[in-house]
């Protein structure tokens, strides 16, 4: 059995900031940029606060089964509520998607090298 590896995306928006909030957000603004968004285990957080509250965090978690996506999204939903509450920012409208890349469709190059080796 091979492992699989999850993508798993968690959006939301920021409620509540206070003026104190909404100036440390801008001033990490650069470390959270969209442009350096990455699927990480440990999550990436990405936001423009000038431009609109939204959030998204990207993770990534492997698992054996199918089924596994289920806890790592569960998983990674709990470990963006936690970054954020730590930190005391509220939030809502949370949602979560995940994608199974061993299910994913081959690329054009993927598919090219898989009749390659005769796959």
């Amino acid at each position: 059995m091979s492992t699989r590896t999850f993508r798993i995306t968690v959006r939301g928006a920021f409620d509540g900031l206070t003026e104190a909030q909404r100036a440390a957000l801008a001033a990490d603004a650069a470390e959270h940029d969209a442009l350096r968004a990455a699927f990480t285990p440990e999550g990436n957080l990405t936001y423009d606060i000038a431009a609109r509250p939204a959030f998204v965090f990207r993770f990534s978690a492997t698992g054996k089964e199918e089924e596994d996506i289920l806890e790592a999204t569960e998983w990674a939903e709990e470990a963006a509520k936690s970054w954020l509450t730590e930190r005391g920012y509220g939030f809502k409208r949370l949602r979560s998607t995940a994608e199974d890349l061993s299910q994913a469709p081959l690329g054009k190059r993927q598919r090219r090298a898989a009749r390659a080796n005769g796959s």
